[in-house]
């Protein structure tokens, strides 16, 4: 697309002093003249580009001309970057990487190096340890489709471990605890819909197109969906001391009440086997007080490891 394209070439002639048109047709594979042309639309929409003759000429941009980024202040820019980057590790886009480099090219060699010192002092990395390739190409089938408004299919396997095909209008990609979720129109449920990506297999994009249904998305609709009034029970764990920083890391310091050396927090939580691998997971440093039934079950899963292992 010539937009694209000029765009493109922006980003090159602010990256180098002076390249030839001859060297950016064979880059877009296109004609001398197409190159001439869109120097012109540069120009018609104020960039200073010039040509020089000689055998160091080519196409340039007028010494000291850097894009004007008076609207963005060095700690807005930093934290753009920084995002962009941080995104970067688990969904491969070039538009983020085009993005980042005509940021960057908005300052001086000296600006660069400052904007570069504070991007590597807060560093996120959204990918899973050990790589995350499949992760990878699951958000960038999924991106595409969302992008291009196209319906999915996939197989999914819910937290019981049923199976089931799915169809979906996708909206939107949501990392929420360092899991990753599409949320989307499920047609078989009538509803919206939040799907863990790990529990999705064979991922197609189907040629349907849909037109987004009208859905507010800033106020975060899966909280409410995950926290049905039906589905909440109020829980009493008490942890042993030893537990307090991971108990405040999940809880929060001001939810910890202390009883006789050990720690005490009422919580309210979904019940579901997403709630038992929960508690279970912090081994016999926690006990369940209440509810009553959550202590038998609990009960039950760790008989049956014991029976398992024993």
């Amino acid at each position: 697309m010539k937009l694209d394209r000029l765009m493109s070439i922006l980003v090159i002639l602010l990256r180098k002093e002076r390249v030839q048109a001859k060297e950016l047709a064979e880059m877009f594979d296109v004609s001398v003249r197409t190159i001439l042309r869109d120097v012109d639309t540069l120009n018609l929409a104020g960039i200073p580009i010039v040509t020089y003759r000689g055998s160091k000429g080519g196409i340039g941009i007028v010494e000291g001309y850097r894009l004007d980024r008076s609207i963005l202040t060095d700690e807005e820019m930093t934290t753009i970057i920084t995002a962009l980057r941080s995104l970067a590790t688990t969904i491969s886009d070039p538009k983020h990487e085009v993005l980042m480099e005509k940021f960057k090219n908005t300052l001086s060699a000296s600006q660069y190096s400052l904007m570069n010192f504070k991007i590597n002092q807060f560093i996120v990395d959204l990918s899973p340890w050990g790589g995350g390739d499949e992760l990878k190409l699951k958000t960038d089938i999924l991106h595409q489709a969302i992008e291009k408004c196209r319906e999915v299919v996939f197989t999914y396997n819910d937290s019981k471990g049923v199976s089931t095909d799915r169809r979906i209008e996708p909206y939107s990609l949501v990392l929420k605890t360092q899991k990753w979720y599409l949320y989307g129109w499920c047609f078989k449920r009538e509803a919206f819909r939040l799907f863990k990506l790990s529990r999705m297999r064979e991922i197609e994009i189907l040629d349907r197109v849909f037109i987004p249904k009208e859905v507010s998305l800033e106020q975060l609709p899966w909280e409410s969906q995950w926290k049905q009034p039906d589905n909440m029970i109020q829980l009493q764990l008490i942890f042993e001391k030893e537990m307090k920083s991971i108990v405040e890391e999940w809880f929060g310091a001001e939810a910890i009440i202390l009883d006789d050396e050990r720690l005490m927090i009422s919580a309210t939580l979904p019940e579901n086997n997403w709630l038992y691998g929960f508690i279970l997971s912090f081994g016999t440093a926690v006990e369940v007080i209440s509810p009553p039934h959550i202590r038998r079950i609990l009960g039950e899963i760790a008989e049956g490891i014991q029976k398992k292992y024993f």
